[in-house]
């Protein structure tokens, strides 16, 4: 929400001070310029991306604007998920959890956490973790670093579209100068005209510039920075993933893995006490 308060802030001002000091021809020559930008710096990401970080960077508009994906109860669900399955192996050893981790999609212990299940990266970390202790319980330390390679692998695809984006960003003042160019281009054809005429192209050609500059530094940079926080914070959860199965791994308590991982979460993460670790244990018991 605060992000469209500022884009709508943004957007009023600017915009507001070209309708005011541009003019018709300005104004007519928008839609153009926009287009002629717009779709410039649309073939510059397919160009200088992989197709599916071209698709990610692209979906970082949006992303920056509906904000990071996990909330405290998708955080709770988690805890109640890990902790299910925790239990279940302590009390009847890895085959007990077989069934959940080879086909989550029918696990009662999945669709409890529904949001979870839905996303691939984080429904496959955890299968994979408990099926590779289960495979090596001598060498829990082999799931800790598979898990470590997954969540690299998956923030790497994501930085590389925040990159993506940014390079967009410093791309687009020059793009605003070549469609600058177009426009003088345009207005040298017409150079017996009047004055008043000239005038107006030469400024319906200065907004290739103007737009070029906005859309750089009060558009696509913040959005990547934006963008870019995102990433990290969702990373997080992948991270606690990670956290309470290490743990469960070297052989702490599901309680006191639970509890370590709640307490490390930022407070307007934090599931509340009553609904995490020993809540969770004593349902799954």
């Amino acid at each position: 929400m605060l992000q469209i308060v500022g884009l709508v802030i943004v957007l009023f001002l600017v915009g507001g001070g070209l309708v005011v000091t541009g003019g018709p021809a300005t104004t007519q020559a928008l839609p153009f310029e926009l287009a002629l930008i717009g779709g410039a710096a649309f073939g510059t990401v397919l160009i200088g991306n992989s197709p599916d970080v071209a698709r990610e960077a692209f979906a970082g508009f949006g992303r920056a604007f509906k904000g990071a994906r996990w909330t405290k109860a998708d955080y709770g669900d988690l805890l109640g998920l890990l902790g299910t399955l925790m239990r279940k192996a302590k009390r009847g050893g890895f085959v007990a959890v077989e069934a959940d981790i080879e086909r989550p999609e029918e696990s009662p212990v999945f669709q409890a956490a529904p949001r979870i299940l839905e996303d691939a990266a984080s429904r496959t970390l955890i299968c994979d973790a408990f099926r590779l202790m289960a495979l090596d319980l001598a060498d829990p330390a082999r799931a800790d670093q598979r898990m470590g390679a997954a969540i690299d692998a998956q923030l790497d695809r994501r930085l590389k579209a925040v990159g993506a984006l940014n390079t967009l960003a410093d791309a687009l003042p020059a793009l605003g100068i070549v469609a600058a160019v177009l426009g003088i281009i345009r207005t040298m054809g017409a150079i017996d005209q009047d004055p008043a005429v000239l005038g107006a192209m030469i400024g319906a050609a200065l907004l290739g510039t103007f737009l070029g500059v906005f859309l750089a530094y009060g558009l696509v940079g913040p959005i990547a920075a934006r963008y870019a926080q995102i990433v990290e914070e969702e990373a997080g959860f992948l991270d606690t993933i990670r956290g309470v199965i290490r743990s469960y791994g070297e052989g702490v308590a599901p309680s006191l893995a639970l509890e370590l991982a709640r307490t490390a979460l930022p407070p307007r993460l934090q599931p509340d006490p009553a609904a995490s670790p020993q809540a969770v244990l004593h349902r799954a018991a």
